[in-house]
C-alpha cells in the first residue's frame, strides 16, 4: 500500500484541509503485508471519522492499512472538525463538501473507479452518521454503506437525558433549525427510501452509549424494507471495537473487481 496525506484547497471550505488516502500497491516481497491491486482502477472506500479526531485517525488507531492491502482497495480518509457532516448553520458547507467537492478531488489526484459499484462509504459514531446519511440522501453513488457504533438517531438527541449533543455543537452545525424530518434525520430518510438504496451495515456494542439509538435506526430500517446486515454484540464506544469492526466491515464489503499481487 501506498499512505499519501493530502493538503488542498477546498472551495467549498474556502480554506486548506487535508485528507489521508491509502492506495493499493503490489508488495508481494513485503514481510508482513501483502499488497495487492485491481485489473482496472481500484474500488474506494471513503472512511469518516468520529466527533473528536480528523483525517489521522483511523490510520493511528486501527490497522486499516493492514487489512485494505490485499483487497486492492483504495480509502479515503477525509476531515470534517466537529460538524456532523452537514452544511453548518453557524459553521462551514461540510455536507457540499463531502458529498459534492470531495469525490471529484479525489478522482482529479488519483486513480480510484468511478463506477457506483466500486463504490462505499463507512464510519464510527459521527463518522457512521455521516456515512448512512449520504448513502440516504445519495443512493446512486455507493454499492454500499457501513456504520460503527453510529449516532444514527441524532435529530433526538439534542435534549437526551444523559448523552445529548453538546450545546456548543448543536448550535453550531443546527442553530434553530428543526432537525426531525429534514435531510440530517437519518431516521427520517428511511420514511422515502426507495429500492435504490444500498445495503446497509449497521454494527455497535451493547454496552454502547449509542446502543438504543441503533436499535431503533434498525428497527426503522426494516420497516421499510431496507436491506441491513446488523452487528450487535458486546462493545463499548472504544477503539478495540472499531478496529475489530472494520475488519468485519471490510470483509461484508461487496468487491467486485479481482486482485493481483
Amino acid at each position: 500500500m501506498a499512505l499519501v496525506r493530502c493538503d488542498f484547497f477546498s472551495e467549498a471550505l474556502g480554506l486548506n484541509t487535508s485528507m489521508q488516502v491509502i492506495l493499493p500497491q503490489p508488495t508481494a516481497p513485503q514481510i508482513g503485508l501483502a499488497g495487492a491491486t485491481t485489473e482496472s482502477d481500484p474500488p474506494v472506500l471513503y472512511l469518516l471519522h468520529g466527533l473528536t479526531d480528523d483525517e489521522t485517525i483511523w490510520l493511528r488507531r486501527t490497522s486499516i492499512e493492514r487489512y485494505a492491502a490485499p483487497l486492492g482497495l483504495a480509502v479515503v480518509m477525509p476531515r470534517a472538525e466537529r460538524s456532523f457532516y452537514a452544511d453548518e448553520v453557524h459553521g462551514n458547507r461540510y455536507w457540499t463538501f463531502l458529498s459534492e467537492e470531495l469525490p471529484q478531488v479525489c478522482r482529479s489526484l488519483f486513480r480510484l473507479s468511478e463506477q457506483r459499484e466500486d463504490t462505499f462509504v463507512a464510519g464510527l459514531s459521527m463518522g457512521g452518521y455521516g456515512a448512512v446519511k449520504w448513502a440516504l440522501r445519495r443512493p446512486e453513488r455507493f454499492a454500499a454503506a457501513a456504520s460503527l457504533s453510529g449516532a444514527l438517531n441524532v435529530a433526538h438527541r439534542r435534549d437526551h437525558p444523559t448523552r445529548p449533543v453538546a450545546a456548543d455543537v448543536w448550535h453550531t452545525v443546527w442553530g434553530d433549525r428543526q432537525v426531525p424530518g429534514s435531510d440530517d434525520d437519518t431516521v427520517g430518510l428511511l420514511r422515502t427510501a426507495g429500492q435504490d438504496t444500498p445495503p446497509l451495515y449497521v454494527a455497535c456494542g451493547t454496552e454502547d452509549f449509542l446502543y438504543e439509538d441503533n436499535l431503533t435506526f434498525v428497527e426503522a430500517a426494516r420497516g421499510k424494507g431496507v436491506p441491513v446486515t446488523v452487528d450487535f454484540s458486546p462493545g463499548d464506544h472504544d477503539w478495540a471495537y472499531w478496529d475489530a469492526k472494520i475488519s468485519d466491515v471490510l470483509a461484508w464489503l461487496p468487491l467486485r473487481t479481482r486482485v493481483g499481487g
